[in-house]
C-alpha cells in the first residue's frame, strides 16, 4: 500500500480533544486509511503525518471531509533508519 506524508499548518496551536481524535480514527477506518505516526512542531502549529492508503486523493478527501488542512501531500517509497 502506498505511503504519504501530509504536512498541515494550523492557524492556532494543534490541540485536539478526545472526541475529535475518535472522529478521525473512525473516518480512517471507514476509508481504509492507516495512520502510522505524526510529528508535531515545537510551536504546535504544524504537523507531519505518515499514512498508508490507496492514493493521494483519499487523503485530500480526508482533509476536506474533516475540515483539517493538508498543505502538502508527498508520496514516499521507504523509511530511512
Amino acid at each position: 500500500m502506498p505511503m504519504f506524508v501530509v504536512e498541515r499548518e494550523f492557524a492556532e496551536k494543534f490541540d485536539p480533544d478526545e472526541a475529535g481524535l475518535k472522529l478521525i480514527d473512525q473516518y480512517n477506518e471507514d476509508h481504509d486509511i492507516t495512520w502510522i505516526t505524526s510529528f508535531l512542531s515545537a510551536d504546535k502549529k504544524r504537523t507531519y503525518c505518515l499514512y498508508e492508503c490507496a492514493d493521494i486523493e483519499v487523503l485530500r478527501r480526508h482533509a476536506h471531509d474533516l475540515g483539517i488542512p493538508a498543505d502538502e501531500i508527498t508520496q514516499v517509497d521507504e523509511l530511512a533508519r
